[in-house]
């Protein structure tokens, strides 16, 4: 069969952001403003153009869509169930990435009537397939924890090791023991003392940074 014989299947990027706020991990969402799944929530994404790459489509539909830019996005899986999207065939490509929010301020576009981040534990009914998707994605995020530095994204340039612990705690969704978890991190050798934090009332605990050229793969866990 020849090139033009074959039916040409429309292509999609999705995008999962993860954040960590009030002591929660959170998703970035979208209401729907257009059918199909109109005022449904879905994770923010779009129709990948014919000039453009898959990442640089995630990164316009993100920009468009909530107003996010300059996010570091992360190819996470292709999803191709033939009947996932109402419309036709729909390929999508999923992006995902960690960010912290204190600094973006979400904007809706015409697409999508409102932009917002909502807690894991309170996720509504999402429109097509994009509830296996952020099941799929939370997994890897957690692998990634175990196995990369990339939870340091979320802290600060100096952080306590309290306030690393506090992440995992969030993201796995339960308690670690501290003397445990201390000695692990500080085994690892991928942290450099930043001196003792004395604008605080208790104890003051030592400061840390993280060091720079640390291999990507880090058994955190």
């Amino acid at each position: 069969m020849k090139f033009a014989d074959f039916p040409k299947p429309s292509v999609t990027a999705d995008i999962v952001i993860y954040t960590i706020q009030n002591k929660e991990l959170k998703v970035l969402l979208v209401k729907r403003n257009i059918e199909p799944f109109r005022n449904k929530w879905a994770l923010p994404g779009g129709f990948v153009r014919i000039e453009e790459s898959l990442e640089d489509a995630a990164k316009r539909e993100l920009r468009e869509e909530t107003g996010v830019e300059e996010v570091y996005l992360e190819q996470l899986y292709t999803f191709g169930e033939p009947k996932r999207d109402p419309r036709g065939r729909v390929i999508t490509v999923a992006y995902m990435a960690l960010i912290n929010s204190e600094n973006i301020s979400l904007k809706a576009s015409t697409d999508v009537s409102e932009a917002g981040w909502v807690m894991i534990k309170k996720i509504p009914e999402l429109a097509f397939d994009h509830k296996k998707i952020l099941d799929y994605s939370l997994k890897r995020l957690r692998w990634k924890f175990e196995y990369t530095p990339v939870a340091f994204s979320l802290l600060p340039k100096k952080f306590t090791l309290s306030q690393i612990q506090r992440i995992y705690e969030i993201v796995f969704n339960k308690k670690f023991d501290k003397r445990n978890f201390n000695k692990k991190i500080l085994s690892l050798n991928i942290l450099k003392e930043e001196g003792i934090n004395k604008d605080v009332p208790y104890r003051p605990p030592m400061m840390y940074s993280l060091k720079k050229n640390i291999d990507e793969i880090v058994e955190i866990l």
